[in-house]
């Protein structure tokens, strides 16, 4: 009997350090299969991120970078000018990339540097102890929001996707998931359409993946998959909101 389901070649063996029912380890098996199915394996150069997939490099069979907390647009930029044949993505988290990184990621997209960021928004941050990020959604509680956020004080969850979007620089930005089947499939698309994008050097690509954190949730796997689904999507509304062919007369985004 063969084998209808393996490990991609440019994802390692190394065991999970993520806690139970988080979904980068889905958002890591995506770029990997990407990458093989596309065949850049041997020019392809991640940058980790501070967060929780600060440890991303281990989990990759090809060349990464680690950068300073929000900076990994930045190295991405210098990777990207030196060597324009390399395949340069950066995987950032909400805290990571929306907070201390938000400059970074605003100007890159502005100035159409032609890598690809995936940008994990699980509405949290993770490795610090779960305070507030700026995707935390209203009266959501972290444990720098004991009571909730609170809009009046801290303002509305930033939607990083749509920011980047209203940018008047070609890009291809979408917001997809990855915290059932039926989103996976469709965030594997993104992501491939995303690198594709890079190699051909037609713009800046952005993928944001709406995900969960049940630890940091307080919630089970299951209830956190309920919440996400319940409560970012209909605020962080799934789709493609931006792509190259607009700027070239083409059709909408979809």
């Amino acid at each position: 009997m063969g084998k209808t389901f393996k490990r991609p070649e440019a994802l390692s063996e190394m065991d999970s350090h993520y806690c139970p029912g988080c979904t980068h380890g889905v958002a890591h098996r995506l770029v990997a299969e990407v990458i093989d199915e596309l065949g850049i394996r041997g020019r392809t150069v991640g940058i980790a991120p501070v967060g929780c997939a600060v440890l991303a490099y281990n989990y990759f069979t090809f060349d990464f970078q680690e950068a300073a907390h929000g900076r990994a647009p930045a190295m991405a930029t210098g990777i990207k000018r030196v060597r324009p044949d390399l395949a340069v993505f950066t995987y950032q988290g909400d805290g990571d990339l929306a907070s201390i990184g938000m400059g970074e990621i605003i100007h890159a997209a502005n100035r159409g540097e032609k890598f690809t960021t995936v940008f994990i928004n699980n509405a949290v941050y993770g490795m610090t102890g779960g305070q507030m990020a700026p995707t935390t959604m209203p009266g959501q509680r972290t444990t720098t929001s004991p009571f909730g956020r609170d809009v009046k004080d801290v303002g509305m969850p930033i939607k990083v996707s749509e920011l980047l979007a209203s940018l008047q620089t070609p890009a291809y930005i979408t917001r997809q998931s990855v915290i059932k089947p039926k989103y996976i499939v469709k965030a594997k698309k993104a992501i491939k359409k995303a690198f594709e994008y890079q190699i051909e050097g037609r713009c800046f690509s952005f993928v944001e993946l709406v995900s969960t954190c049940p630890t940091n949730w307080g919630l089970t796997p299951v209830e956190a998959v309920k919440w996400a689904e319940e409560t970012l999507i209909p605020y962080y509304p799934l789709g493609e909101l931006k792509n190259p062919e607009q700027a070239e007369g083409g059709s909408d985004a979809k």
